[in-house]
């Protein structure tokens, strides 16, 4: 049975932090999909197919890497994908009660799938998808935060 991971986030948009955890998860598991889903608490800058071409134009060099989209539960989405587990990056102290959270209500809806954490890569701790998009607003380069890619689009949504 080969090993599945399912690595969720709002991804907008991917920087190098998730690329880190994602490339990490990659080399882990035999397949990892990259599941973008809909944070309600947020206003989304890339619609969710701008941000799923995004991610697949970031991981083409990742062949056991897939990209979908999910408006529904992770769990159920992650027991639909016959998933063993879901990969998740921790930045900061700060992520860990959030994560916490979302962690113990999955295991309540399905004690059968696990939830791995992996820490960010250090160089990587400060980074947000909400802090790129504040400082590529004003037109500061984001080179070393994003793939050129993602740079390119924040270029272009915010001429």
């Amino acid at each position: 049975m080969s090993r599945l991971a399912i690595c969720p986030g709002s991804f907008d948009p991917i920087t190098y932090g998730h690329l880190d955890i994602i490339r990490r998860g990659a080399s882990i598991f035999d397949e990892v999909i990259v599941a973008v889903f809909n944070n309600q608490s947020k206003n989304p800058l890339f619609s969710v197919e701008e941000r799923m071409y995004l991610i697949e134009e970031s991981t083409k060099d990742l062949p056991n890497v897939s990209v979908d989209a999910s408006a529904g539960l992770l769990i159920n989405y992650a027991k639909e994908k016959n998933a063993q587990a879901v990969l998740r990056g921790l930045r900061a102290v700060s992520d860990f009660e959030y994560e916490m959270q979302i962690t113990s209500m999955n295991r309540k809806l399905n004690e059968e799938i696990e939830t791995l954490f992996m820490m960010t890569n250090n160089q990587y701790s400060f980074l947000s998808s909400s802090i790129v998009k504040e400082v590529a607003k004003y037109k500061a380069n984001v080179s070393d935060l994003v793939p050129e890619v993602v740079e390119k689009a924040l270029q272009d949504k915010f001429k």
